[in-house]
């Protein structure tokens, strides 16, 4: 829907932009639990946005980190839509929690994908980034032993292998995989590609590109440090330069703005639909 602020401007919210299904399922468990009356500890936060995270928190969820809440007792422990090492597990159980998992389903079947390559004497590999929760849960299912690496930057320094099996963190651009298996074939060496990208995240490519075409400008609205986030943004602002990067409707500028400007609002899939609207509705008072 469109709406006419007082200035002239009109702001557009993206319908596709918002949270993935992981996301969704994660939080739907977490408020239904604190809805019930229920104490919930999340192991982290349990979205990469700043604004859902205090929201929840309002309501009564309490973010801790994996060491605290491993030294919980008969509490209940949410692990979030990013997943977790095998390790993570057996700590929380230890003390007679009640484990709740809202790993994403997707995240679930390429951790199996990867434990079973490992357990069958695979040599595993995976794209993605080392220090993301995703990916610390899928090198858990090799006890750590998986090689990492981020880049083909990275690459250019590592002893490659005769034969590897090459998974992919699921938030990885599809074009940027398949660089990588081009590059690493080229270099004479076997590979077992599993495309493991999520094709909503990937999808949300080609939406952001249109969508941001359509503007005069956009306001990109996600959490600091949603990699998802940053990765949408560069490619909205590569398809439109008048394109502002914000975590809250606080942060949204008037002088960004001139008269009758069509404004389009987008985010990351880490990004509440409510926030999306407060940034519009901060524009229409404009």
């Amino acid at each position: 829907m469109i709406k006419e602020g007082k200035l002239g401007l009109k702001a557009e919210v993206d319908q596709r932009a918002g949270f993935c299904m992981g996301v969704v399922k994660a939080i739907e468990k977490a408020e239904a639990l604190l809805d019930s009356g229920q104490k919930v500890y999340c192991a982290g936060q349990i979205v990469h946005n700043e604004e859902e995270v205090a929201r929840l928190e309002q309501k009564g969820l309490i973010t801790v980190g994996l060491e605290e809440a491993s030294r919980l007792e008969g509490e209940n422990v949410l692990f979030r839509a990013h997943g977790e090492p095998p390790e993570s597990y057996e700590q929380v159980r230890r003390n007679n929690n009640i484990l709740r998992d809202a790993t994403c389903p997707i995240v679930l079947k390429l951790q199996r994908d990867v434990r079973k390559a490992w357990n069958s004497g695979k040599n595993v590999w995976i794209f993605g980034k080392r220090a993301h929760p995703e990916v610390i849960g899928l090198a858990g299912q090799t006890t750590g032993e998986a090689v990492v690496f981020d880049s083909l930057e990275d690459l250019g320094d590592m002893e490659l292998p005769g034969s590897l099996t090459l998974f992919s963190q699921t938030t990885k651009k599809p074009e940027d995989f398949t660089r990588v298996v081009e590059y690493l074939r080229e270099k004479g060496v076997e590979v077992d590609a599993r495309d493991t990208i999520c094709r909503h995240v990937s999808g949300r490519e080609e939406d952001i590109k249109t969508f941001s075409r359509q503007h005069d400008r956009v306001v990109f609205v996600a959490g600091r440090h949603s990699s998802n986030g940053r990765m949408l943004y560069e490619i909205c602002r590569h398809h439109n330069s008048r394109c502002h990067f914000v975590s809250t409707a606080r942060e949204v500028q008037r002088a960004w703005f001139t008269p009758a400007e069509h404004v389009g609002i987008s985010g990351a899939t880490s990004t509440p639909q409510w926030l999306l609207e407060a940034v519009a509705q901060k524009i229409e008072a404009f």
